[in-house]
């Protein structure tokens, strides 16, 4: 297993990296597969934040994250979470099979509120462009539906932007509230 760890506003100690390693090695017994494992360590007062960031060879993710009190507890609590997930998923994630698909290469951009406004198109400025707050690259994988769907809740994320192993098309799986998802397609050219 690759592990690296990342100390935010704390000092670097090896008890802490040492901790975080054995109990991130717990999940190799569920992959066969060389794992990239991230970890990153944040102290904000009185919080102690663990942010865990898994790369399986197969291309899935596996992200959680816990803050509590206790650096120690932190890193216990996000392993257990991560544990579930992966207990959850493991059929899944193991008999994933990786695409011959090449990913696609699309950004997702966050825009300030302000530009956001309710006005007639005759009333908006001609030419005027968002201000755009940060700009994020990430690549459309081909997977399933359903395996896009996991992907979403491996990572907690509100949307996932993935390839249709089928079609080919860019698709998009959102949260559409409790235990319901919504999917976007691109309309195929004709």
């Amino acid at each position: 297993m690759q592990f690296q760890v990342t100390f935010r506003h704390l000092e670097a100690t090896d008890a802490l990296k040492e901790y975080a390693e054995r109990r991130m090695e717990r999940f190799s017994k569920y992959f066969s597969d060389p794992i990239a494992c991230h970890v990153t360590m944040t102290t904000e007062k009185y919080n102690h934040r663990v942010d865990v960031n898994l790369q399986l060879r197969n291309g899935f993710k596996i992200a959680g994250h816990e803050t509590t009190e206790n650096m120690y507890s932190s890193i216990d609590m996000v392993s257990a979470k991560i544990e579930r997930q992966v207990r959850k998923y493991k059929d899944k994630l193991k008999h994933h099979k990786v695409r011959d698909m090449p990913a696609v290469p699309v950004s997702h951009s966050l825009i300030s509120e302000a530009d956001v406004v309710d006005r007639e198109p005759e009333q908006a400025p001609p030419h005027s462009k968002p201000d755009v707050i940060k700009v994020e690259q990430m690549d459309a994988k081909a997977l399933s539906v359903s395996e896009a769907i996991m992907q979403l809740n491996l990572l907690h994320e509100q949307f996932h932007v993935f390839r249709d192993a089928d079609s080919g098309q860019i698709c998009v799986v959102y949260r559409a509230g409790d235990e319901q998802y919504g999917l976007i397609e691109t309309a195929t050219a004709n």
